[in-house]
């Protein structure tokens, strides 16, 4: 690891995520241009994906609705891969830019990879929350964990296994998420109850509303999706923030911290619709919101079998494995029952 210290505890401001994810598709010279903007934007941090299709679904998954599209997920997951260089040539363009590099991983092949770079801190999605033998792979090291499609019993669990230092994101995912459904209090509750710093990882297309309320509620980070345009051909580019609104959004943070919870809602009061405002910061208690609700059980991990398993043959890593089912596949055990069968 690069750094003792989580990049997020910078002990002075709200620490602004620009997530690219895979908006480069596979193309250096964009994701270089995505960290320029993301830095000329105001983001202290850039994150991307370590895709590997294997390590998130099954071959036979089939086609997902998704931002960009009807698309036949494992195979759009295969176009995204890259090898190593790729990411080690895009953290040095982020750490030169000043920047800090983060990447999320979504299995323990991707994970040791991001440990071999020596990264500051790993990024924990919300489908991997419950993906235990990826968090076992990383826990000793500052993690970000997103938390939607999650509750407090999951959440839980994977604290349980990580580091006190690691950052808890509320979430929700939906793609787009309702701005109205975000119940921004929640990370109040999820500090309160976990002792650890927590921010907001926001997928609503608004540039202002949930990044300037969750910095007036003191959150530790925002992370909100960054693309060069919203017609760009990557999974998230449709409800991803130009640049131009991902500087409005930067600034509307600042502000939001400047003027404090009050001075910002009475700010916000003038453009959006008071009753909106109120129904985004909601009533703090964690559940699944109404978006996500469905996808509990797709989203999330379940224990699925790779291949063929003959009549007696016992179950191992060699023939099932933690994945995400969605839509075309039915849900497995949880993770919790791997050591069980």
């Amino acid at each position: 690891m690069s750094s003792s210290k989580p990049p997020y505890r910078n002990g002075k401001s709200v620490f602004i995520i620009a997530e690219i994810g895979t908006a480069h598709n596979g193309s250096t010279a964009k994701a270089q241009d995505l960290i320029h903007a993301a830095r000329d934007a105001g983001a202290d941090c850039v994150k991307f994906q370590y895709v590997i299709a294997d390590e998130i679904v099954h071959p036979k998954t089939g086609k997902v609705t998704l931002p960009g599209g009807n698309i036949s997920l494992y195979r759009r997951f295969q176009e995204l891969e890259q090898p190593p260089e790729f990411y080690h040539k895009i953290k040095e363009t982020a750490e030169i830019s000043g920047l800090t590099f983060l990447c999320s991983p979504f299995g323990t092949e991707s994970a040791q990879e991001l440990i071999r770079m020596e990264v500051a801190a790993i990024k924990i999605a919300s489908p991997e929350l419950n993906h235990y033998l990826l968090l076992n792979t990383v826990k000793d090291f500052p993690l970000i964990m997103s938390t939607g499609v999650s509750t407090l019993e999951d959440i839980a669990k994977a604290v349980s296994l990580t580091k006190d230092d690691s950052m808890l994101l509320h979430c929700i995912t939906s793609y787009p998420a309702p701005e109205k459904e975000y119940n921004l209090k929640v990370i109040q509750t999820l500090r309160s109850i976990f002792g650890r710093e927590t921010g907001v990882s926001d997928h609503s297309r608004d540039p202002v509303l949930v990044p300037a309320l969750a910095a007036a509620l003191k959150a530790s980070a925002i992370e909100k999706h960054i693309t060069l345009s919203a017609a760009g051909g990557g999974l998230d580019d449709p409800i991803a923030l130009e640049p131009n609104d991902f500087s409005l959004m930067c600034k509307s943070v600042r502000l939001a911290e400047a003027e404090g919870y009050n001075g910002t809602l009475e700010r916000l009061m003038r453009t959006y619709d008071p009753g909106l405002i109120v129904q985004i910061l909601g009533d703090g208690v964690k559940r699944l919101a109404t978006s996500e609700a469905a996808n509990y059980f797709t989203t999330n991990r379940s224990i699925i079998s790779t291949r063929t398993i003959a009549k007696g043959e016992e179950f191992s890593l060699e023939n099932v494995a933690l994945l995400r089912s969605e839509k075309n596949i039915t849900p497995g055990l949880p993770p919790d029952y791997l050591d069980i069968v």
